[in-house]
């Protein structure tokens, strides 16, 4: 069985671990190389202090089994092509050449999110260009580039179950403590107020919808395609 290489890039530091931590730890589990990338370091955020938030994200992918995680340089909220960063995440796509890249899905609440999402179409896009200006590392073309929920519930795709996993992702999730414990002096926002339990519920309809326990689901902008007709049905 070929190990896979698994890029999973994020606006935030907690941003994959949300989206999709239960399948991060599968395909850790499985023995694939799993790389989490941060564009920013949330420096806007309400609560929570850069240098919490870097060591909360350190916790949660030692948690949840990680390879490495690399952070970017965007500044929070002024994502832009235009950003030397975004050559370093085309450069980074070419160094770490991987197979299936995730990105947060387009259609989101926050405006980072969906900048993300568009940023990250792009690089993949531009790290298989050899001409590209500025970049020395040869090119490299992902065959796969997925899209994760974070905000609402949209209708996936596909799924993958994460019902062994699930208590993994919790506790990645919980090690982000400036994020969803709230304390006596923290600002109350949308992941003050039991975020963690409106993740599980969504895991947990997912999983319903997959006919398990937990599951996450993915967006793909191409069509799944098949060599026959598959064996399993989830009816």
């Amino acid at each position: 069985m070929n190990k896979r290489v698994i890029l999973a890039v994020g606006a935030h530091p907690d941003d994959v671990e949300i989206g999709m931590g239960g399948s991060i730890a599968v395909h850790a589990e499985n023995g694939d190389d799993v790389y989490i990338c941060s564009l920013t370091r949330g420096e806007l955020s309400s609560n929570g202090t850069i240098e919490q938030r870097q060591h909360e994200a350190d916790q949660a992918g030692a948690i949840l089994g990680i390879t490495k995680r690399f952070q970017l340089n965007f500044f929070d909220r002024f994502l832009s092509r235009e950003d030397q960063s975004y050559k370093d995440m085309i450069s980074l796509i070419r160094d770490v050449e991987p197979d299936t890249v995730f990105a947060p899905f387009y259609e989101d609440r926050h405006p980072d999110h969906g900048a993300c999402s568009r940023l990250v179409r792009e690089a993949v896009f531009d790290a298989k260009i050899h001409k590209f200006p500025g970049i020395s590392q040869p090119a490299h073309q992902t065959p796969s580039l997925f899209y994760y929920c974070i905000n609402g519930v949209q209708i996936p795709d596909f799924y993958v179950d994460i019902s062994r996993t699930q208590p993994k992702k919790e506790k990645a999730l919980a090690a982000f403590q400036s994020q969803f414990v709230p304390k006596q002096d923290s600002i109350k926002t949308p992941l003050t107020d039991r975020y963690i339990e409106s993740v599980r519920a969504r895991d947990s309809l997912f999983g319903k919808e997959a006919n398990t326990v937990f599951a996450e689901g993915f967006k793909r902008e191409t069509p799944l395609v098949f060599s026959a007709v598959p064996k399993r049905s989830s009816q």
